[in-house]
């Protein structure tokens, strides 16, 4: 079997945070190799650091010590400037909140990001109608997210990750606002659109449902790595 390919590269990262004056470490000299096209969990209990590391990988966040490597961007040394533009065209962010514009339809928030990149309008919204119907929304793409159920609004939510063909889908917690039938229909969209459009899919969760579907695991505790279960362990 072909060794697969890695996407993201997480090498000796630590990163601390002030709370009032007593200092936090959130990660400590983590290292973890994720694959490209696979669907991957970061688990842990509340405060492991998992969320941390999501964000890290992200570059929502910058890691006091250490490098991270998505595809060819070495995240260290990217401005800030170039920063946003690596989010904007390598990643794709997935939120329990859904973190949808409130005011913006279910079409418009899909095609938020590609219209930050000044894609066409014509264009963006042919693309965001595709990703409206891949995910199961055809009838509602003029409804506002104050007129959609949970599991609709991350729906929309999986296809604003997913409109602008970014090699990296990062979801923090996506399932944690839904109840358990809602969370196992999301899971199993999003193992659908991973499988159908080759993306990369990187998790922070505890859910049990996810965590059994998962390709790899990566296990944290106290911001640091307990264990890494590949495939072939999991289902062995």
């Amino acid at each position: 079997m072909p060794t697969p390919q890695t996407i993201v590269q997480v090498r000796g990262v630590s990163k601390r945070y002030q709370l009032g004056h007593v200092p936090v470490v959130a990660l400590a000299e983590v290292s973890a190799d994720i694959h490209a096209n696979r669907f991957t969990v970061i688990s842990g209990p509340s405060g492991s650091g998992k969320s941390t590391l999501l964000n890290l990988i992200g570059s929502l966040d910058v890691p006091d010590t250490g490098s991270i490597r998505v595809g060819n961007d070495h995240l260290s040394s990217l401005s800030d400037d170039q920063r946003s533009q690596f989010r904007a065209r390598q990643i794709g962010f997935v939120f329990q909140s859904f973190n949808l514009i409130s005011v913006l339809s279910a079409i418009e928030n899909i095609e938020y990001p590609l219209r930050l990149t000044d894609t066409p309008k014509a264009q963006s919204r042919a693309r965001a109608s595709e990703l409206l119907a891949a995910v199961g929304l055809a009838g509602k793409g003029h409804h506002l997210p104050s007129q959609l159920s949970g599991g609709q609004r991350q729906r929309v939510a999986i296809a604003r990750a997913l409109v602008a063909r970014p090699a990296l889908v990062l979801a923090d917690e996506p399932t944690a606002n839904l109840d358990r039938a809602t969370g196992e229909d999301i899971i199993r969209l999003m193992r659908r659109m991973q499988h159908d459009t080759g993306t990369t899919f990187v998790f922070s969760s505890h859910d049990p449902a996810l965590l059994e579907v998962a390709d790899d695991r990566i296990h944290i505790v106290d911001g640091r790595i307990d264990r890494v279960e590949p495939a072939s362990e999991i289902l062995s």
